[in-house]
């Protein structure tokens, strides 16, 4: 679908990757991109969240291009998003729309759709409530009598109904992994979790760890459903090591709540991998990011590891690093050439321990 993309500075510093991880969002969603308009605000219009001015731009644009949709890279208010669709005549997708539209698309699980649904509809809700309040405060007359009002209510009613089922749906799968890890607890098995920003290569690395299949690619969102597998260390024995959907900045809150089923393999994990792309320009502002869901979610407090991956882009040797206590901070391995693997699974070895006295 051939696309046009309004890429907004707000006068961020981080701008120009904030507008990079746009674009490799719209492409994940199988966008054609005609055209990038960038414009510079210091805040958003009310009413277009861009100037008239750049709008007529974005609309002379998106005609001679033959847009069919119109991507925005930021957030949207319901009205300023009515309003932008009046005026292209086509459809306006905010940043957390697609993002959800992405999510939907690569969904795998029977819970990562049950998530992916329960997230798409609470954002809908909230949209269809703030975009008919100006017709609700008229309560009937012209215009708003008979199937007006009750139509509305009739959505409200029918989207609440289906949040509910979701939301049941979700405990039930919330429960099952509980038993499963008390399970694993009983047996003392420790319980490793990858985490990190999209595209990190976790899933390559998980592969690499377990001999899995998982899917990995070099793309925003490749992984969306946990997936699990069981290693052996020796020095350990079994391992339970997850995998786990990347993080990115401006992750959208329904998403956070949404997700909380899969991200309880996070929570309750032993131990955290926390994978970096050691070759992104971007690395420490998408550790600290990361850093920021952890604590969203409550799983801060958990031991973790750095590991910098894709060494080989940078031509760095495999090897640890400690703190000045000695405890191991970081790990640097390259998950696609298979090197560093031996000094990621003695680090998850030697953390054992820290995470043995985490627990107690």
């Amino acid at each position: 679908m051939k696309a046009l993309i309004i890429s907004v500075d707000m006068g961020e510093p981080d701008f120009q990757a904030h507008s990079e991880e746009f674009l490799m969002l719209a492409q994940g969603a199988g966008a054609l991109i005609v055209e990038t308009i960038v414009v510079r605000r210091q805040r958003p219009d009310p009413a277009y969240f861009i100037g008239t001015g750049k709008l007529d731009e974005a609309l002379g644009l998106a005609l001679s291009g033959g847009a069919e949709v119109i991507l925005f890279d930021q957030v949207l208010s319901p009205a300023q998003q009515r309003n932008l669709e009046r005026r292209f005549e086509l459809r306006v997708v905010d940043r957390v729309a697609l993002i959800l539209d992405i999510f939907a698309l690569r969904a795998q699980s029977h819970e990562g759709k049950l998530q992916v649904e329960l997230a798409q509809l609470q954002y809908l809700s909230s949209r269809l409530t703030r975009m008919w309040t100006h017709l609700e405060r008229q309560r009937g007359g012209i215009g708003m009598r008979g199937p007006g009002e009750s139509q509305l209510e009739m959505d409200r009613r029918m989207i609440g109904d289906k949040v509910r089922t979701l939301r049941e749906r979700l405990a039930r799968v919330q429960r099952q992994r509980t038993t499963q890890r008390r399970a694993r607890s009983r047996g003392d098995t420790l319980s490793v979790s990858l985490v990190g920003y999209t595209n990190a290569g976790k899933s390559t690395l998980f592969n690499a760890l377990t001999r899995a299949d998982a899917y990995a690619a070099d793309q925003l969102f490749a992984t969306l459903d946990t997936t699990t597998r069981r290693v052996w260390l020796e020095g350990k024995g079994q391992v339970v090591v997850s995998d786990t959907v990347g993080f990115i900045r401006d992750l959208p809150p329904t998403l956070i709540a949404a997700f909380r089923a899969t991200l309880e393999e996070t929570i309750h994990a032993d131990l955290l991998l926390h994978v970096v792309d050691a070759s992104s320009p971007q690395r420490d502002e998408q550790i600290f990011e990361v850093h920021k869901v952890l604590a969203d979610i409550g799983a801060d407090a958990i031991p973790r590891i750095l590991v910098y991956n894709k060494i080989d882009l940078l031509g760095y040797e495999p090897r640890i690093e400690r703190d000045e206590h000695g405890t191991i901070a970081r790990v640097f391995v390259s998950a696609f050439e298979r090197i560093g693997l031996d000094e990621l699974r003695a680090a998850i070895v030697d953390s054992g321990h820290i995470a043995d006295t985490n627990a107690s």
